[in-house]
């Protein structure tokens, strides 16, 4: 088992009982029963983005379990994205070009912010007939064939896998296909830190992406804002050497090191015996997903380790389903008009498995619903991301917005994936959109 320096420094230094004459202001006393393992830099402790003693002992190891460089964020993937798109800009300006970035529509909001922040340039993927706004099923040859037809080429291609839904596009072909062209592939793996520890590794970075982040809450067992930077041993060198600098240009000053001894922690879960844990789950997953299927559901997705049904020809909307489950105790991730989703662990056990079965199969088939998802339409592009995020901005209610000019992705999280983009002109179809799904304020851009 992996070596934990940052949980084996803490706890010697709360076993010191020393008198607490820094930061944090809790001193150590118990409040909501953390603050004993609440600290801030002391001597020995380390300091994220410039780490060189027991944090970067720490992120060494998560290296050796990653297979490449990797870097903790106690900011969630939303800081990762950030600080990867700021090495993309890097890497571009230091070739002399502006940075261009050629996206999957179904970004997290962060994606925006960043773009906003550092002024980069984006054009928008759309090479299926989208399922909602949360899937952009990614085809290598459609983006084969853009790259070489396309105007200009992107410094990169961006893209998220697995999607919301859990849809695991095909990093290996979309790999091949930028590194065939000279372009960097960027992945939103956020949904997908444990696809390392499958056999084979469904990881990006095995896959062939140049560089990505996890989120280590999502699907192992850390605490919310444990997350990842990952950088391929193959991608450009000033990808490692600016990697946290990227981080601590967005990054507080104050990292949380409760998620920083998780992220430590961690290590020693996944290095003992993980893999063979993950491998029965996702059988055990595989068979309750035929059982659903059996009994009528409709599932979507290839994730391994979620589930994601179609609810509607089930008889219900997704919204309804999860409100039927509640009432049994059961609290899905995310539900909208057309899908239900259920993120699994191994730490739900084969009790928490056997209790889902039971409550999903409880539930009474009806007749079918209209199972179609509302089109995704795509407004006018009348400004810039940036120009339409740094301008004064008001909220108004969807049904005023018509005419307007989006400043603000206006999503809540989960799942925090824009239906416009900042800059587009609201129509009254992507008003329809809107209201679909229950948004009824926008913030637009002042008049």
């Amino acid at each position: 088992m992996m070596k934990t320096p940052i949980c084996d420094f803490v706890k010697k230094y709360v076993e010191s009982d020393a008198l607490r004459l820094h930061m944090p202001g809790h001193k150590g006393v118990s409040f909501i029963g953390a603050e004993s393992l609440d600290i801030t830099e002391i001597n020995g402790a380390d300091s994220l983005y410039e780490a060189s003693g027991i944090i970067k002992e720490s992120e060494d190891n998560a290296s050796e379990l990653f297979g490449c460089p990797t870097y903790y964020s106690t900011e969630g993937a939303s800081h990762s994205i950030r600080a990867i798109l700021y090495l993309i800009s890097l890497y571009a300006r230091e070739r002399g070009e502006r940075p261009l970035i050629a996206a999957a529509m179904n970004v997290h909001k962060a994606f925006l912010t960043a773009v906003a922040l550092l002024d980069l340039d984006v054009e928008w993927l759309d090479f299926d007939d989208r399922e909602g706004y949360l899937s952009c099923i990614f085809d290598a040859k459609k983006l084969d064939t853009f790259l070489q037809t396309g105007d200009k080429k992107p410094t990169a291609i961006y893209l998220t896998s697995p999607d919301y839904l859990g849809n695991i596009a095909d990093i290996k072909a979309i790999s091949a296909v930028c590194k065939k062209h000279g372009v960097i592939l960027a992945v939103d793996n956020a949904h997908g830190a444990y696809l390392r520890f499958l056999t084979p590794s469904q990881h990006p970075i095995d896959l062939g992406a140049d560089i990505c982040c996890d989120s280590a809450h999502k699907t192992l067992p850390a605490l919310t804002g444990a997350a990842y930077l990952h950088i391929s041993n193959t991608a450009p060198r000033i990808f490692v050497s600016e990697a946290k600098n990227a981080h601590a240009l967005f990054g507080s000053t104050s990292p949380s090191y409760l998620i920083l001894q998780s992220l430590d922690r961690l290590n020693a879960y996944l290095s003992d015996g993980y893999n063979e844990r993950l491998s029965s789950l996702a059988k055990r997953v595989e068979l309750l997903k035929n059982r659903l299927a059996e009994a009528g559901y409709t599932l979507y997705g290839n994730e391994p380790i979620k589930i994601t049904l179609a609810t509607k020809e089930y008889g219900y909307t997704g919204t309804d389903f999860a409100k039927i489950l509640a009432e049994k105790g059961i609290v899905c991730e995310y539900a909208d008009p057309d899908f239900i989703v259920f993120m699994l662990t191994n730490e739900i056990g084969e009790e928490g498995l056997s209790r889902l079965e039971t409550v999903l199969l409880s539930v009474p088939k009806k007749a079918s619903l209209s199972t179609d998802c509302i089109a995704i339409h795509r407004p006018e592009k009348v400004m810039t991301i940036r120009d339409a995020m740094m301008s004064p901005c008001e909220r108004v209610t969807t049904a005023n917005a018509v005419g307007r000019v989006l400043a603000q992705p206006s999503v809540s999280c989960p799942p925090a994936v824009p239906i416009a983009f900042c800059g587009e002109k609201i129509d009254e179809k992507i008003i329809s959109t809107f209201d679909y799904y229950g948004i009824n304020e926008l913030t637009v851009v002042k008049e």
